[in-house]
């Protein structure tokens, strides 16, 4: 862990406060989580305390009979876990970076006059980007049912809408969540203030960090975090059954 900067633990915390499942359940060692088509955040177990080989169906049944394919996160201790679901088959998929910064170093610098916004509800224009980007009803819809500070986030280029995000706050640390920059549009600065118009109204709302969870193959985004001075603070991954 980065000194003086929040654990991986806590900011895996917010992001299931800011972009929560519809619902959780614990069956034996594992919390299942109900995701109705949310992505993968919202729809992976995780172990409560370490598993063995026969705890395995009971996790697996569970997440069939709420018809999604089984589907595990793997985070920093959870090795054994790993090693164990690779031996059945399963395969490691979109490992993520875990991203965080000082919220006031990020909003120093001001985005240019009408070129971010923040907006909530959001705006029909939004869910239009939000859609080209994948972000589909199911996953919006884990934004509407976030109990927690939020906020849509918009942003201009060229007098045109050209970029969407969400941010969430859990005990002073915001989270953004399904960012997207129109294809036409990008590398003239949308992503970049976007984030920084985030960073300006979580300083209002009492926040001291603003964070980010994006997959390592992702190649526009995370040189664009660490350009912006952000920390890469930890990672996880997730295991599929292979067909």
């Amino acid at each position: 862990m980065i000194q003086d900067m929040p654990s991986p633990e806590t900011l895996i915390d917010v992001c299931e406060a800011t972009w929560p499942a519809a619902g959780t359940q614990r069956v034996g060692a594992w919390v299942i989580r109900d995701g109705k088509g949310g992505g993968k955040r919202v729809s992976a177990a995780t172990e409560n305390w370490p598993t063995t080989e026969a705890d395995l169906p009971a996790a697996e049944n569970a997440m069939r009979a709420m018809g999604q394919e089984p589907l595990f996160q793997i985070r920093a201790g959870d090795e054994h876990l790993d090693e164990m679901l690779e031996q059945h088959g399963y395969a490691k998929i979109d490992v993520v970076n875990i991203w965080v910064m000082s919220v006031a170093k990020l909003s120093r610098e001001i985005p240019p006059p009408v070129s971010a916004f923040t907006v909530w509800p959001p705006l029909s224009i939004m869910d239009e980007l939000w859609e080209r980007g994948d972000i589909n009803a199911n996953r919006r819809a884990v934004m509407q049912r976030a109990d927690c500070e939020k906020t849509g986030l918009l942003a201009r280029t060229d007098d045109t809408p050209a970029g969407v995000g969400f941010v969430g706050i859990h005990e002073g640390i915001a989270m953004v969540h399904a960012l997207h920059v129109d294809e036409t549009l990008r590398r003239k600065g949308a992503a970049q203030n976007l984030l920084r118009q985030a960073a300006i109204w979580a300083e209002e709302k009492g926040a001291k960090y603003l964070s980010l969870i994006v997959t390592q193959g992702n190649h526009a985004a995370n040189p664009l975090y660490a350009n912006l001075g952000m920390h890469l603070v930890g990672h996880y991954h997730y295991r599929v059954k292979q067909a």
